[in-house]
């Protein structure tokens, strides 16, 4: 039930439930893990239906993979089915199903995860990826100290990419090699494995981390914001509202995403947030960023014509607007965009992508400037384990750093007590040698990451501890030093 994208009673379904070794092959990759020699990897999954044998034909579906469609689909053979035996590979014949298994010959076409069935089973849905707990909001940038070592550097990120399913490489725009992981140590040891095993040992030069922001709206916009297209002939009308309290939690964690059923998620909202069941089962047009994230576009508009032919303009300007907001190109987070007006050009060359995508991004912005727009920023959760004697210092060092403790419970018949706060991400550097530093090493903090925090302040006011936030991200971005103003964004009737 849990594993399973398409409908639960067909074959595949059927054979993963029954595990049954003589139906349709259906195997699902989790990771990819380096090879003894240099730049190979084996494909590590495992087997939930059907079997998998040597020099076997498969159909390879990437994460992005639509059934029907022919996007992130590769038709390979297997070369060879082996064991992970401890540090050696044993090669077998072939793997019922219910066991894990490395296949070797595939590496070139697996990103991190992808489902692979037989070749014939062209009707066959890809089995859900891994959701991780915790998202990558610590970034650093990496340069070489040699500039000859660089396609080295850009092999190794691919590599690395491969092996650990969480991290996230990018290139900025800036040029910059950008790594996403969860934490201080889950990046250290990204590095360390980089440097080491993927780069042969080439001198990296690492940046301070880097801490994600989101931009979010506290507000509804104070009045319909209007932009009109380059050639003055369509007009957008928008608003944009905060998504109610626990919604973006859920669409991240995939209770309500766009690939669901629209009548089940329109009873969903309606029950449980108060929205209109309409809206919610057939006004959505997307999400985003990346048609998953927790921002939201909506369309309120009453008969309008030729509505349906901009929507994929809109959807794309949309999926641009959301992954780098105004305040400081920023991901958004809980913004809900309602389309409220739109009047358009009757001749379809006027209104084409060009028109409307630059347009409805300026107007998506205009409505998030109007909305009272905030940051949100990244909380880890904290467990410090530590004896009576060290806890003063353990919340002295907590409050310099802006945390918040909520529950101390001292373990029963030991004296050692059990501390959780909440912590910002970006104060959470050094913590830890601080806090072994204040209580002469007596605590053990572990943090995993939890939430993510409306910050009070405005950013757009001059002064403010957000707005200082701000203009140090537009700086490191190289962006100019203020955020535009909102008549940039903005037509007037």
């Amino acid at each position: 039930e849990n594993l399973y994208e398409g409908p639960m009673d067909d074959v595949y379904a059927d054979s993963i439930r029954k595990c049954d070794p003589n139906g349709p092959l259906m195997l699902y990759v989790s990771k990819m893990i380096p090879a003894s020699d240099k730049g190979r990897f084996f494909a590590f999954g495992r087997v939930f239906a059907g079997k998998i044998g040597t020099g076997q034909k498969v159909r390879i579906m990437g994460p992005n993979y639509i059934p029907g469609q022919k996007k992130d689909l590769y038709i390979k053979s297997v070369q060879r089915t082996v064991l992970c035996m401890g540090r050696r590979q044993e090669a077998v014949e072939d793997v019922p199903c219910g066991n894990t298994v490395a296949l070797v010959g595939l590496d070139q076409f697996i990103m991190k995860n992808a489902t692979l069935t037989g070749e014939k089973n062209d009707d066959a849905h890809p089995i859900k990826a891994m959701k991780f707990s915790v998202s990558p909001v610590v970034r650093v940038a990496v340069e070489c100290k040699v500039a000859s070592d660089l396609p080295k550097l850009v092999d190794g990120l691919k590599r690395l990419s491969k092996s650990d399913p969480m991290v996230q490489c990018t290139i900025e725009e800036t040029g910059e090699h950008i790594i996403a992981g969860a934490g201080e140590l889950h990046l250290e040891i990204c590095l360390k494995d980089l440097q080491e095993d993927f780069m042969g040992g080439a001198p990296l030069r690492i940046s301070d981390p880097v801490v994600s922001f989101r931009e979010t709206v506290s507000d509804t916009s104070d009045h319909m914001v209007m932009s009109k297209s380059p050639n003055k002939h369509n007009r957008l009308y928008m608003q944009a509202n905060p998504l109610e309290e626990g919604l973006s939690e859920d669409i991240d964690e995939g209770k309500i995403s766009p690939r669901d059923e629209p009548k089940s998620r329109g009873k969903f909202l309606a029950e449980k947030y108060g929205w209109d069941k309409e809206i919610g089962a057939k006004k959505i047009w997307c999400f985003g960023p990346e048609t998953t994230g927790p921002n939201l576009l909506v369309d309120m508009c009453k008969g309008v014509q030729y509505l349906n032919e901009i929507k994929d303009s809109c959807v794309a300007a949309f999926q641009w607007a959301t992954k780098e907001g105004p305040l400081a190109e920023e991901n958004m987070r809980g913004i809900r965009f309602e389309i409220h007006d739109v009047t358009l050009h009757t001749d379809a060359i006027h209104r084409g992508g060009g028109q409307i995508i630059p347009t409805c991004r300026r107007v998506l912005y205009a409505a998030e400037l109007t909305a009272k727009p905030r940051l949100m920023e990244p909380i880890y959760l904290v467990e410090i384990q530590a004896p009576e004697q060290a806890l003063g210092g353990i919340y002295s060092v907590l409050n310099q750093k802006r945390g918040m403790v909520f529950e101390e419970v001292q373990r029963p018949g030991t004296p050692i007590y059990n501390i959780k706060a909440y912590l910002p991400v970006i104060e959470s550097f050094g913590f830890t040698s601080t806090l072994r530093a204040a209580t002469s090493g007596q605590a053990f903090p572990q943090s995993v990451f939890d939430h993510w925090e409306l910050m009070p302040s405005d950013p757009l006011q001059e002064g403010s501890q957000t707005n200082q936030f701000v203009l140090d991200i537009r700086k490191r971005k190289g962006l100019k030093a203020e955020p535009s103003p909102l008549s940039e964004y903005e037509d007037k009737l």
